[in-house]
């Protein structure tokens, strides 16, 4: 019986040591307030994104996850991106149609060949 109140004696005064040196003990001034981690390297906003500037993309970690901020802003940017890409392409490809039937209906591709012409030999 003294040996085990011995060891519960010697396992509350680790336990105490323990969490006074997690906490400081008082001794040293609370630590200093730190400005919240930001985004390093955000999108570039001088040019278009390209996929290296998506794969470099790493976002700060907050302490319940990433800073929402930083990520609702480069979610936005590659978003707007992306819809003028595909409105850019929807209208290339629609001039490239235009262009198409226009080429198509001034120049008809002939179905048949001529009877006459170079390389036909006179038979008379």
């Amino acid at each position: 019986m003294l040996m085990f109140l011995f060891l519960v004696v010697a396992l509350a005064v680790v336990v105490a040591a323990v969490t006074l040196a997690v906490v400081g003990g008082g001794e040293s001034a609370p630590l200093p307030e730190v400005a919240p981690e930001r985004l390093q390297d955000p999108l570039p906003a001088d040019r278009p994104v390209d996929a290296a500037d998506v794969e470099n993309l790493r976002f700060p970690v907050a302490p319940r996850g990433y800073r929402m901020a930083d990520v609702d802003d480069a979610l936005g940017r590659l978003g707007a991106e992306l819809a003028e890409r595909d409105a850019r392409i929807a209208d290339l490809e629609s001039a490239l149609a235009g262009a198409r039937a226009a080429a198509t209906h001034a120049h008809p591709a002939p179905h048949a060949r001529p009877e006459t012409g170079e390389g036909q030999e006179d038979q008379r």
